[in-house]
């Protein structure tokens, strides 16, 4: 079987990190931590924790990371696992490349997205969520597949992890495996230099925590951002996988 380079698209506050885990306890998968942070780092000058550490140990130059991306799988696994911010993938970011790699959009539902951000930044932007690249993507995919490519929603994870992903290995042509479920504590190897910023609940998990619904309303002042995420999160959310 030819090796499978899957792209795992999500934006933050999402639960992207466990999700890695999950797929980095395969024995036939290797796992990539958001290759193209450093370069997103770099254009853009953002003052994110640990940001020029980023750009010091991780690759800079996008066109080699998509090299890296597109070439021989690292450990020659059957799978190269690679978890995507999509707000990464800036405008001047060539998209042929994209081609090559098969997709899957994590997605989670707005509002709580949006008020889990502001817990630790003042304001969130469109460009922030990484929705519109979100939604390029999956356009994209669903052009040249002729069928709209696979969408899962944080929540139905959350609620029943192993029907979630069985039907999204069954949908990829991969074998399903509990090890997916859970997994050991601890940092790893392949994870970002960022980890320690940021990683101290993943660290500490065994597992996909229950799902908690969280009541928190959107402040006014960012109700126009809340509609316009609900627009593409309800186009996405549509094609969502079900167990």
């Amino acid at each position: 079987m030819s090796a499978l380079r899957l792209a795992m698209w999500s934006g933050p506050r999402n639960i992207s990190t466990a999700m890695m885990r999950s797929w980095g306890n395969r024995d036939d998968c290797y796992v990539c931590d958001e290759p193209l942070y450093a370069h997103y780092l770099k254009h853009t000058g953002l003052e994110h924790p640990g940001a020029s550490e980023v750009i010091e140990h991780h690759e800079p130059d996008w066109p080699r990371v998509v090299d890296w991306l597109t070439g021989p799988v690292p450990d020659g696994r059957a799978v190269f696992y690679q978890k995507h911010m999509t707000h990464h993938l800036l405008p001047h970011i060539g998209r042929d490349w994209l081609d090559a790699l098969t997709h899957v959009f994590l997605i989670r539902e707005p509002r709580e997205m949006i008020t889990s951000y502001l817990v630790r930044r003042e304001t969130m932007t469109l460009a922030d969520t990484g929705l519109p690249q979100q939604l390029e993507i999956f356009e994209r995919m669903t052009r040249k597949l002729g069928e709209a490519p696979p969408v899962i929603d944080s929540r139905d994870v959350l609620e029943d992890p192993a029907a979630i992903l069985a039907a999204l290995c069954d949908r990829l042509g991969l074998p399903f495996t509990r090890k997916m479920l859970s997994w050991p504590a601890g940092r790893r190897d392949t994870d970002g230099v960022w980890a320690r910023h940021w990683y101290d609940a993943v660290e500490a998990s065994t597992g996909f925590q229950a799902y908690k619904p969280k009541k928190d309303a959107v402040p006014d002042d960012h109700r126009e951002l809340q509609r316009a995420c609900d627009e593409i999160y309800e186009q996405l959310h549509a094609h969502r996988l079900r167990g």
